[in-house]
């Protein structure tokens, strides 16, 4: 993905606004359309369901704004992970939605709720000008990451399900006193460089070489994709099937030596860090690492605000930022989207969208994104912008570069949770000392069971 942004593609909202309002930060209020009627649903109410995220924080401080802007009551209601999925579930699926808006994940997760009918459609809210301002761009998105909510896949129907909110793109951190102290300050430069590396700061008993999100469950599937997307090389991935799969879904591609390698690297991280990594998962990884105990972190580059945050993080100025260690010539990662979403059934879908327009437009975005360092609008990028000059300029960069790279990790199947818990598990098993090669062979057995008899979803 290019950063450069073609003529025409980004708009400018009006400087006028028809219901101004202050910041409790006390920065003035945004100002949006004056020709668009933002308050047509003014005193009705919507339900937020929103994941716990680093995005929902920084969103919280101006929901007032909305407030006041349309006169619309905002009921939100936070879930932390990994619960928010079940709970998510739970109420798409309840008589009546307790949600008329929600964070919606944007991979096969989204792809199994459409195809159950819980998914409401944006397209017709998008197309219709009476419900949509002028001046929301929904191209200032990129392709790849708006392809990811638009089902069915690879048809001429298709429909879009879901809005970007932020992205992750899988990058490295890196403690700078650790690697000062071990590695003369030398960044590893290739990935059997990083784990040698850790390997060694973790034997010497005085700092963790690294951590990783090591818990057997598909919630660490995108990380490992990215680090196994490192090593692919320029072969295409193409969506539905990405890496994992060779065009059918009968044909699980498990056992590829580059899949095998990059499953490998995973473990071996996970070997370089504390004993209790099989139990751990981002939160208890990230709280290691910002803790200043572990030398490197591979995980979401949207942790990378909180490491800089000098009252909570011990890292705070400390912390360096990279893309991945290549395998080959070229670094390469992969990224996984979050989104919003309207439920199916909502009862107030109007007003919901109304929200997430507002939401995710491109002067709320470089305001919200500060605290995620996950842009996804192309205008966030520009420079100056509010977003860039606000976050360490280092981490900035190693994302931009990342995202010239990054490719989906997505998978559309229904089944694929199930395959990437198989994954995890096979990444457990090599950790516990199984023959790579092999353990990959039983991966690719337990995946062609696991898929067999399935027809294109």
């Amino acid at each position: 993905m290019q950063l450069a942004v073609a003529s025409g593609v980004l708009t400018t909202l009006a400087t006028t606004c028809r219901q101004s309002a202050r910041s409790p930060t006390g920065e003035a209020a945004i100002d949006f359309d004056p020709k668009f009627d933002w308050r047509r649903f003014a005193g009705d109410e919507i339900g937020l369901l929103l994941d716990d995220h680093p995005w929902t924080s920084g969103i919280q401080p101006y929901l007032p704004e909305f407030e006041a802007l349309t006169g619309i009551t905002l009921k939100p209601r936070m879930v932390a992970e990994p619960a928010y999925f079940a709970e998510m579930e739970a109420i798409l699926r309840a008589d009546p939605v307790q949600a008329d808006a929600f964070f919606l994940p944007m991979d096969s997760t989204a792809y199994r709720l459409w195809g159950d009918d819980l998914l409401l459609p944006l397209t017709p809210l998008l197309n219709d000008p009476t419900l949509t301002a002028a001046s929301y761009n929904l191209f200032d998105f990129p392709e790849g990451f708006r392809l990811a909510a638009m089902y069915p896949p690879n048809s001429g129907s298709q429909q879009l399900f879901g809005i970007p909110a932020t992205f992750e793109a899988y990058i490295l951190f890196y403690n700078k006193r650790l690697v000062n102290q071990f590695l003369a300050g030398r960044v590893p430069q290739t990935m059997a460089e990083l784990v040698q590396a850790a390997t060694e700061i973790n034997q010497s008993g005085q700092a963790l070489g690294a951590v990783m999100r090591g818990v057997k469950s598909d919630a660490i599937i995108d990380t490992v994709s990215g680090i196994v997307l490192n090593g692919w090389g320029a072969e295409p991935t193409p969506l539905p099937f990405n890496l994992w799969f060779d065009g059918d879904w009968q044909q699980p591609c498990l056992n590829d030596p580059r899949i095998v390698e990059g499953l490998t690297t995973y473990a071996r991280l996970m070997q370089a860090g504390p004993a209790n990594i099989k139990q751990m998962n981002w939160p208890e990884a990230t709280q290691l690492f910002q803790a200043g105990k572990a030398a490197f972190y591979i995980d979401a580059s949207l942790f990378g605000p909180d490491f800089e945050q000098r009252d909570t993080s011990a890292i705070a100025g400390q912390v360096g930022y990279t893309v991945l260690p290549r395998v080959h010539q070229q670094s390469l990662t992969g990224h996984w989207l979050w989104g919003l979403g309207i439920p199916r059934r909502a009862r107030q879908p109007q007003a919901a969208w109304l929200f997430i327009q507002w939401a995710t437009s491109q002067a709320m975005e470089a305001k919200i994104a500060v605290a995620t360092g996950g842009a996804p609008r192309f205008s966030s990028w520009l420079t100056p912008s509010v977003y860039t000059e606000a976050i360490n300029v280092d981490y900035a960069l190693a994302v931009q570069t990342a995202m010239q790279t990054s490719r989906p990790t997505a998978v559309l199947h229904p089944k694929w949770n199930q395959v990437a818990l198989a994954i995890a598990a096979t990444i457990h098993d090599i950790y516990d000392g199984v023959e790579p090669a092999l353990a990959a062979d039983q991966l690719q057995t337990t995946v062609q069971q696991l898929m067999a008899g399935e027809g294109s979803p």
